[in-house]
């Protein structure tokens, strides 16, 4: 499984644990120091970079509303796309209004800019599907947590 934007890895940490075979990718180094230091696999990098296994894997993960990375979720969602193989999974969390906004955004650590300013998108399952369809992916299931603070959905890949 290919966690994109892995961040603290506590989902490669757990798919880890569990047996499958997991790779957690992010353009923060301290991401990816963190994840090595959990036991991890964990590259430093853009999902837009050349990566390890490309076409071959099972499932690919999108979490935390990273559908913004880039700021252009078609173009992630292409880009995901090439990743899996035939068949493989898309899972994407979503915003849980109904959007489509591109944003500029820099992350900051109390008052002081710790990123420079970056594009970033966010996008609810609507406009997710509607860009899933354009990207050669299939929406499969939609779901919420028991909160109904999280949203999901899941995309097959079209051959």
């Amino acid at each position: 499984m290919l966690d994109i934007g892995c961040g603290a890895a506590r989902i490669v940490e757990a798919l880890t644990l569990s047996g499958h075979q997991a790779l957690g990718i992010d353009v923060c180094p301290s991401a990816v120091v963190a994840t090595a230091c959990r036991g991890c696999a964990a590259r430093r990098g853009s999902v837009f970079d050349p990566l390890p296994e490309e076409g071959r894997w099972d499932t690919a993960l999108l979490m935390d509303g990273n559908i913004g990375i880039g700021g252009e979720p078609r173009l992630l969602l292409r880009r995901s796309r090439d990743l899996v193989h035939d068949q493989g999974l898309l899972i994407v969390e979503t915003a849980r209004a109904d959007v489509d906004e591109r944003r500029r955004v820099r992350i900051h650590v109390g008052q002081r800019a710790a990123s420079p300013v970056f594009s970033w998108a966010v996008v609810g399952a609507h406009a997710l599907i509607r860009y899933a369809q354009l990207s050669g992916w299939t929406a499969t299931e939609e779901w919420t947590t028991n909160s109904a603070e999280r949203h999901f959905v899941a995309l097959r890949a079209r051959a």
